[in-house]
């Protein structure tokens, strides 16, 4: 059994379309249009002034990762490695140790998040069974001059703030 080919005839065939001068130029002429309208008035540019006014952000949007503790302050974490295997940058590394504070659950020694490799998928706080990583922190401008800044460990992602209090979320707010 033999293919059958269908052959197309090329468009351009012409010098003037093969040296794509005309077209060219229309290009430019449009930049250009667009450069020396804005240029001479600038009120019907969309602009965005990013540091003052900051961008509206989602209700469902993922922020920074924080880890929640429970009413009575101990840690919800009990280091089930849930959120380290369900990664798929592989950005997560947990150690996990004996918990010190009476419950009967272990609790993680080191908690590691590297910014630079997340993705920012939010597989982990789906793959958590005990609501303890969010990603509502509410911080969306990560930036930093050194790679340690990107790397959380487990006093940083307690101490980071929650853009929906803990009874708002439980009542079903987020």
């Amino acid at each position: 059994m033999s293919a059958r080919v269908k052959t197309i005839a090329r468009r351009g065939a012409s010098l003037q379309e093969r040296l794509y001068l005309i077209e060219i130029c229309k290009g430019m002429a449009t930049s250009f249009g667009h450069f020396f309208r804005n240029l001479l008035d600038n009120s019907r540019l969309a602009v965005r002034h990013y540091p003052e006014v900051p961008p509206e952000i989602p209700v469902r949007w993922r922020g920074r990762h924080r880890l929640t503790n429970h009413p009575d302050g101990t840690m919800k974490c009990v280091a089930c490695f849930m959120c380290q295997t369900n990664c798929p940058a592989h950005c997560i590394t947990i150690e996990a140790g004996e918990r010190l504070d009476g419950r009967a659950e272990k609790m993680p020694r080191r908690f590691q998040i590297d910014l630079l490799e997340c993705i920012y998928c939010g597989y982990c706080v789906e793959a958590c069974p005990l609501d303890a990583i969010r990603m509502d922190t509410g911080i969306y401008s990560v930036n930093g001059t050194r790679r340690d800044a990107f790397l959380l460990d487990l006093t940083a992602l307690q101490a980071g703030q929650g853009a929906f209090p803990e009874d708002d979320y439980q009542k079903g707010g987020a």
